[in-house]
């Protein structure tokens, strides 16, 4: 029997000058000390034309545990910022560890009646995947607003910020395909080969830890996919170890393409007797998988990140260096500019 066609993206509309975005806590904490990166990022959403606001949740020294709140409070604001069709888009203020704790709770429902664009990585990337597998949202892996925006942002060079804000705007904005995302010296072929297919991925534990629970993506999801991830933390064994389950899964027999951002922090890469690199890691478990991989692509943990924007159709090209966006991440304004 042939497998079902995967279902199109769900794109959210385009936004405009003057809608309003809002940070939002969807996972850890403000603390008291990221005030100054908060505001330096709703300084950088409001010269893309945005208008700017912050969730009920985000508020300086309110936590539990290590989250913002409960994970029902989480969900709760989260849906109401999904619901609210003032809303165009919500950013994450940053990371953690509380996603998993409220998919259950989730309105997709909304989602799919009103889709908009929810920004961020790290632990939101859970939630692109999530997203992804039940309504088919496009997920805007980027950065983060308060540790992104407000932080790796400012101290990029001014050029690199410059760049950044012009692509991200059209990420939001535009709807013509971006094209080739600009590279840097750090692209490294690790294994040669062209190929397209959806991009797929976010912060390699999420992805593993995602399919193990009801809002995995179907592996046919997977088939011709350009699966990319990073990781942050945690030990050089590990990745090692996610990566064969995700083997043992059968997702590296089904994927066409591979890409993987600089990692941040993981130990036994990070030292001069280190062995193996990053790079032997991932062919040893790929084995004999003839497809390509491009390495130490900017996104994740260490620094300013390119936007991946999970479900949209890429062309990746190892050897030349290149990863272009083929599609738009939003779809045009009505004639009335309704999000429907």
């Amino acid at each position: 029997m042939t497998p079902a066609a995967p279902p199109q993206p769900l794109r959210p509309r385009a936004l405009r000058p003057g809608d309003l975005v809002v940070v939002a806590s969807l996972s850890g904490p403000l603390h008291a000390t990221d005030e100054p990166g908060l505001e330096k990022a709703v300084v950088v959403l409001e010269g893309m034309g945005f208008r700017v606001r912050r969730s009920p949740l985000l508020e300086a020294g309110r936590h539990r545990w290590w989250s913002a709140a409960r994970p029902a409070e989480i969900a709760e604001g989260l849906n109401a910022l999904l619901r609210d069709p003032e809303v165009r888009a919500i950013i994450a203020h940053d990371g953690g560890q509380t996603a998993f704790g409220y998919l259950d709770l989730i309105d997709f429902e909304a989602v799919t009646a009103d889709p908009k664009p929810i920004l961020g990585f790290s632990d939101i990337s859970l939630l692109h995947l999530v997203f992804y597998a039940r309504t088919g949202l496009v997920g805007f892996h980027t950065d983060v607003a308060t540790p992104g925006l407000g932080g790796h942002w400012q101290r990029a060079p001014a050029a690199r910020q410059a760049e950044l804000e012009k692509l991200y705007s059209a990420l939001l904005t535009g709807t013509a395909p971006i094209g080739a995302l600009p590279a840097t010296p750090t692209w490294e072929c690790w294994r040669a080969g062209r190929t397209e297919g959806r991009l797929i991925g976010g912060v390699i534990n999420r992805i593993v830890l995602a399919q193990a629970t009801p809002y995995a993506l179907p592996l046919e999801r997977f088939d011709g996919a350009v699966l990319f991830w990073e990781e942050a933390g945690g030990l050089a064994a590990h990745v090692w170890t996610y990566l064969q389950v995700l083997r043992h899964a059968g997702i590296l027999d089904r994927i066409s393409g591979m890409v993987v951002g600089i990692p941040d922090g993981i130990h036994g890469l990070d030292s001069p007797h280190a062995s193996p690199t990053l790079r032997e890691i991932v062919l040893d478990v790929l084995g004999d998988r003839d497809i390509p991989v491009l390495g130490n692509v900017e996104f994740g943990h260490a620094g300013p990140n390119l936007p991946m924007p999970v479900g949209i159709r890429v062309a990746l090209d190892a050897q030349q260096r290149t990863l272009s966006l083929l599609e738009p991440a939003v779809r045009p304004l009505t004639k009335t500019g309704a999000g429907g």
